[in-house]
């Protein structure tokens, strides 16, 4: 890929600093994101979890299934990766608490085409979920609950900002609608999760992943190998993806061989397999539901940019 010198991208810090005094979307989505974060902590709070504080840098961070460049810090002889997702650091914490969250930053540096879906940061917070002894539906549950908790209330709070942004939006109606991965590419074609966002008037479940497309981390389904036991929330109207999560391998020769499949260095998690080799890592499931397309998909933003204050887009050089 050909990196343009960051001048020729150069946003100007005056301009940065008068576009948020004379844009009003800035400060509107500041004010209901600021109410998303806070609602989704109270209702997390009421469920028993218990808050903890992100890991920022980490030995060990999430592989990712995608074309991203490594972010990475040499520091007195250790590598360190920066976070792209906590779900080792959730893995071990269930076994402090049953029930833990976290809102968490993430670092993914992501190619520049990704700048043209309107969702795409490399710089974003995502909160992140786990839970012992949890199956895949425990936390299906459990998110469709917080959204339609967080939006319930913010359409009764600010019923002026949602009717400026965001005319059409509604509280979603429990149970959210299920659908496969194979059975989606049946009907809607390789493109099934953009088709389907645009089709849909509510958010939808996406299920059951091929193997080869995801991590080492979520379950391999044992009366479906070649799926696993994970989900996608795609939310309506065009918005996409907002929450990827499932069930995680916890046993250590299982997880050895999804590294082994997945072409990842068993090096690169010794740390992790020396815990999963003692027996420690327990059953468990969990998500990441990401603030920015929270909050865009809420007020019906066109770009992810608008979300919040000295946004990073892909391929783009900012402040």
């Amino acid at each position: 890929m050909e990196i343009v010198k960051k001048e020729e991208r150069k946003v100007d810090s005056v301009e940065l600093v008068e576009k948020y005094l004379k844009d009003e979307s800035y400060r509107d989505a500041l004010i209901i994101q600021s109410d998303i974060l806070g609602l989704s902590r109270n209702f997390l709070h009421d469920k028993g979890f218990i808050e903890y504080l992100p890991v920022i840098v980490s030995t060990i961070t999430d592989p990712l299934n995608k074309d991203v460049f490594e972010a990475q810090i040499d520091y007195y002889g250790y590598k360190y990766y920066i976070t792209k997702s906590m779900i080792v650091q959730k893995q071990v914490g269930i076994l402090v608490h049953d029930k833990i969250f976290s809102f968490s930053p993430n670092l993914r540096l992501e190619r520049e085409e990704k700048a043209q879906s309107g969702r795409h940061l490399i710089d974003f917070v995502q909160l992140d979920l786990e839970v012992k002894n949890a199956k895949r539906n425990d936390i299906m549950d459990l998110m469709e609950d917080l959204i339609i908790y967080v939006i319930k209330n913010i359409i009764q709070t600010y019923p002026n900002l949602i009717r400026k942004y965001h005319p059409t939006l509604k509280i979603p109606n429990k149970p959210f609608s299920k659908i496969s991965v194979k059975e989606a590419k049946k009907i809607y074609g390789d493109d099934y999760e953009r088709i389907l966002s645009e089709k849909a008037t509510e958010p939808v479940w996406l299920i059951d992943m091929p193997i080869e497309e995801r991590e080492f981390y979520d379950k391999q389904n044992p009366f479906e190998p070649d799926t696993l036991l994970d989900f996608d929330l795609i939310y309506p109207e065009g918005f996409g993806e907002s929450i990827s999560g499932g069930e995680r391998e916890y046993e250590y020769e299982q997880i050895v061989k999804r590294i082994k499949l997945k072409g990842n260095n068993l090096e690169n998690y010794d740390d992790y397999l020396k815990i999963a080799k003692k027996g420690y890592l327990q059953p468990s499931a969990g998500c990441g539901i990401g603030i920015e397309r929270f909050t865009r998909y809420i007020l019906g933003l066109e770009h992810i940019e608008k979300t919040r204050l000295f946004a990073k887009i892909p391929g783009k050089f900012s402040i």
